[in-house]
């Protein structure tokens, strides 16, 4: 026992030095070193199982090359359009440095021939979907974190059964662990029986492991190569208030018609060759008949994905330029609240050059000790000035930035480690487009139902509530 316990302390000291000099975020460090070095028998065991990147059938160090290689291959088959960047560098340098990044570590192009529509609840967002999902003709590809059977999923399965009765190819991507108990085992086979193409992602295996990191939360529905959905929902009866488990669950969408759905096919095909180990020609799936939108000048928009197995935290960036660029407001809805030092610190640096920031996140939790670490958050920044509010009627599973009246972003990223460094992640970059103020005007009307929370609140509380808060907090970037 002596020489194994002197064996897990020089692999515990191994390891802390190694997370030490790695280029991990520091609260991601810190939340490791503590178990690591407090529990030397154990800590690295578990760092060793639980941390990282870990798949299962596309978990081999090759699958992952394979899958980076065919992200940075896509510049001739994005084709992203040079006289729009130009136009786009001559009337702001701060939006073209944005789009820039964007192009060059998201390989995500910018459109200008296209039409948003933003739905401001879950069911507007259903509504439309099954609409232009009965005028698909071609094909449907839909990719979500969790699906569960009921009204929602049901109504959306039978179109696809019918559609692919009739020759639409229909392509269904699902995250194992987010459906664990929403779906019973081996349902790919069920959909595929009805001719649906069908691809888990990550299969959570027991035997194996007990956990895998990195998930698909990605939600995207993309018809024809002309529609495309995104945004908070799922595919469940609650995302569209069909059934109550958090009071009322407010939820946001977006659609996009035009030359950005582009951006969207793109996407879903590369997780789909990356799981089924395939290839085939993108360019058939592209949709090039776009006149309807060409006089159209509505702004300019970016869909773009983020993804753990290149390194780049392409949304955590996109969020920063946003907050260190903003002049008037910076208005964030968000489920949660767990953001490192770095977000806080610019965040409440915003508040205190006189930017208006407001923060809407739930009153009622889906997860309560997600929100008690949410609530450790609010203190700093309720001090430097920031305005949070918590939406009194439910549950808020929206996840949209809004800055200045011309930039914002809506799609599937949380304000948590997990989303910003661990999930495969997607959203939309808007600039200059109407949609904004519908965006805004939906926060303003959503404001009327929530509650400030003042500093007075963030300091009363008892001591054995703030302990368990500090706990929580070191240790949220492992939750």
């Amino acid at each position: 026992f002596v020489y194994f316990y002197i064996f897990c302390i020089i692999i515990s000291i191994l390891l802390f030095l190694s997370l030490v000099s790695s280029n991990m975020n520091p609260s991601y460090k810190i939340a490791w070193m503590i178990p690591i070095m407090l529990f030397p028998a154990l800590g690295w065991v578990f760092y060793i199982v639980f941390s990282g990147n870990r798949f299962t059938k596309v978990g081999s160090k090759n699958s992952v090359k394979y899958y980076l290689n065919q992200i940075y291959s896509l510049q001739d088959i994005l084709n992203q359009n040079n006289q729009v960047m130009n136009e786009l560098e001559k009337e702001s340098k701060v939006a073209f440095r944005q789009a820039q990044y964007l192009e060059e570590f998201g390989q995500s192009p910018i459109y200008i021939n296209k039409q948003v529509k933003y739905f401001k609840v879950g069911e507007e967002y259903w509504e439309n979907l099954l609409k232009e999902l009965e005028k698909a003709e071609k094909f449907i590809f839909m990719e979500y974190f969790i699906i569960e059977e009921g009204e929602m999923w049901n109504s959306i399965l039978n179109i696809l059964k019918r559609k692919a009765k009739q020759g639409v190819e229909v392509r269904l991507i699902y995250d194992d662990f987010g459906c664990l108990i929403t779906l019973p085992k081996n349902y790919n086979k069920k959909l595929e029986s009805y001719g649906i193409k069908c691809s888990i992602f990550n299969p959570v295996n027991p035997i194996f492991s007990i956990i895998y990191n990195n998930r698909t939360h990605r939600k995207i529905t993309v018809i024809d190569g002309k529609v495309a959905f995104t945004g908070g929902l799922n595919l469940a009866d609650e995302y569209i208030n069909k059934i109550e488990k958090f009071g009322h669950w407010k939820d946001t969408g977006i659609l996009i018609k035009g030359e950005g759905v582009w951006g969207f096919t793109v996407m879903f095909l590369n997780i789909w060759h990356f799981l089924k180990k395939t290839d085939e020609n993108y360019a058939k799936f592209k949709c090039d008949s776009f006149e309807e939108y060409k006089d159209l000048k509505d702004g300019y928009i970016i869909p773009f994905s983020d993804s753990p197995l290149d390194k780049e935290i392409v949304s955590g960036n996109v969020y920063m330029s946003l907050i260190n660029n903003a002049t008037e407001y910076i208005y964030i809805t968000t489920p949660y609240l767990i953001i490192d030092h770095e977000m806080t610190s610019a965040l409440c640096y915003a508040a205190k050059r006189g930017v208006d920031v407001k923060i809407i996140t739930p009153h009622i939790p889906d997860k309560k000790f997600v929100l008690e670490v949410t609530r450790s958050h609010y203190p700093p920044l309720v001090e430097a000035g920031v305005k949070i509010y918590e939406y009194t009627p439910g549950f808020i599973h929206a996840k949209s930035f809004v800055v200045d009246d011309k930039y914002s972003v809506v799609g599937t990223i949380n304000l948590d480690y997990r989303s910003l460094f661990l999930h495969f992640e997607c959203g939309v970059w808007i600039y200059k487009s109407k949609t904004i103020f519908d965006i805004k005007n939906d926060f303003i009307e959503t404001l009327e139902k929530c509650k400030l929370i003042t500093n007075e609140e963030c300091n009363n509380i008892s001591g054995f509530r703030e302990l368990l808060r500090s706990i929580l907090k070191v240790f949220a970037p492992l939750m």
